[in-house]
Parts: structure tokens; sequence; C-alpha cells
């Protein structure tokens, strides 16, 4: 993400779904959500502001045991699990990893657990 970029909501999000056998199932994490302005506007986030956001954000993030997932515009609006984050020096970094998709009730739908990719075939060459 560009160093322009700012936080413009820290929430506590809760999904409660059903999986494709039927099973009802529920996950929760605290997402941050990022924008980046146009190369043109001056505005920064300074490490000071974004430490009081995240401060005031105790009053909606009641777990520090929540994951993490960082939401962002890279021309069409992705998410990303934050699998750590770290200073250095003056910097604020996060590592990120990807999110996916999986079938959640392999077994009901016909599928080994053991097998990967994405239709379920091990060579089929979409994992």
């Amino acid at each position: 993400m560009p160093a322009r970029y700012h936080v413009t909501e820290v929430g506590h999000v809760r999904r409660r779904f059903m999986d494709c056998g039927g099973t009802v199932r529920s996950v929760e994490a605290c997402l941050l959500q990022a924008w980046t302005p146009a190369r043109n506007e001056l505005h920064r986030l300074t490490g000071r502001k974004l430490s009081k956001i995240l401060d005031l954000s105790s009053q909606v993030i009641r777990s520090e045991k929540l994951a993490v997932e960082l939401e962002y515009d890279r021309g069409g609006v992705v998410q990303y699990r934050v699998e750590s984050a770290a200073t250095s020096g003056q910097v604020l970094v996060f590592a990120l990893g990807n999110k996916k998709t999986d079938c959640l009730a392999r077994e009901t739908c016909g599928l080994a657990t053991a097998v990967s990719g994405c239709c379920g075939k091990s060579d089929c060459g979409c994992s």
C-alpha cells in the first residue's frame, strides 16, 4: 500500500453463515479498512493519529484474540489476513497473507479431505 494510506474504519466483524453441507458456522475478526487518496491529495495518516484511532477502537474491539484483516481498494475491494505487524524505525510494517476459499463440507460434498485443488482433483492444476 502507498505510504499515503488512511485507516478509515476499525471494526469487529461477525459473520454467521451456512456452509454447502448445511452446517451453520460463525467467524469473528477485527477488520481494518484502509483508503488511499489520489496522488494529488496531500493527506497522510501519522503514526500518532493511527495510534489514537486504534485506542478509540477498543470501544468495539473488546478482544485481542481476534484475527486481524486488512481491507483496501486495489481497483476493487480486497481483504488480506494480517499475519504480523512490527515497527522498523518509524515505519509500521504489516505482513499480509492472502485469504482463500475452500469447501468446508468436503465429506458431505463427496470430496476427500486429503485432496487439494479447487475441483477436488489433485491433478487439476488449480490449487
